[in-house]
């Protein structure tokens, strides 16, 4: 399958741009799965731990196309990055690099190819579409691709101890991984100290929490409430635990 994570919102026309640029280049039998197009505009590092904890639960073999590129037009490279199996294709900007960096397994290449036709603005239809499906069409394109050693653009695999996506219930995503962290820390931002529950339902009304969320990241949310209004958080704002 392909999965899209972008930054473009579901307002305007570029996703469905995208997707008949992926339709045009592939299989129309391959599933294009619009993962989240809501990634926090222009945050690449935000986007990097939202991804590497999303992409985890796909398959090997899985295609990801991932374009939040506030670089697009400029000399930022653009790349395809085979980690652990999956197949990400993308801006070289920190978008893949966390990805990269946790990898077990990592090539990279440097895409050289361009279509007669590239947009200077839409790098995500015309250059990096293309590429994805004919890979998800089961078409390595070799002579479109530079191996290299590695992104030029490279971010550390460690936890990220802010927030980098607020959904619309108003819960906070954190880039820190949840599987190692005791439950008897307290999270905290600023003067507020957030205790720990399991589920929604052992918290109160109106009681902020923190918990391991589905994809393994630590969420702060409030039972029944906006966790963002209510401590007043936003993508970017810093978070710590103490005991």
């Amino acid at each position: 399958m392909i999965v899209l994570f972008t930054d473009f919102g579901i307002d305007d026309p570029y996703v469905g741009q995208m997707k008949a640029s992926l339709l045009r280049h592939g299989k129309r039998s391959v599933p294009i799965v619009d993962l989240l197009h809501r990634v926090p505009d222009f945050a690449q590092r935000a986007g990097a731990h939202l991804l590497a904890a999303l992409q985890q639960s796909f398959d090997p073999g899985t295609v990801f196309l991932a374009v939040v590129d506030p670089g697009v037009g400029g000399d930022r490279p653009a790349v395809v990055v085979e980690a652990d199996g999956r197949i990400f294709v993308g801006p070289d900007n920190g978008l893949l690099a966390v990805v990269a960096a946790r990898a077990g397994a990592l090539r990279v290449w440097r895409i050289v190819w361009r279509p007669d036709s590239l947009s200077a603005s839409f790098h995500g239809r015309d250059l990096f579409a293309p590429l994805a499906a004919r890979i998800a069409a089961g078409e390595w394109p070799a002579a479109a691709l530079e191996e290299r050693h590695g992104l030029e653009c490279v971010l550390p695999a460690a936890d990220l101890p802010e927030v980098i996506y607020i959904d619309h219930y108003g819960n906070a995503m954190t880039g820190i991984r949840a599987e190692r962290l005791p439950c008897e820390n307290a999270l905290v931002f600023g003067a507020a100290r957030i205790a720990h529950a399991r589920v929604f339902a052992e918290a109160a009304p109106g009681q902020p929490f923190w918990y391991a969320n589905s994809i393994g990241l630590v969420e702060i949310a409030v039972a029944r409430g906006s966790a963002a209004a209510t401590l007043q958080l936003a993508v970017g704002s810093a978070v710590a635990f103490a005991l």
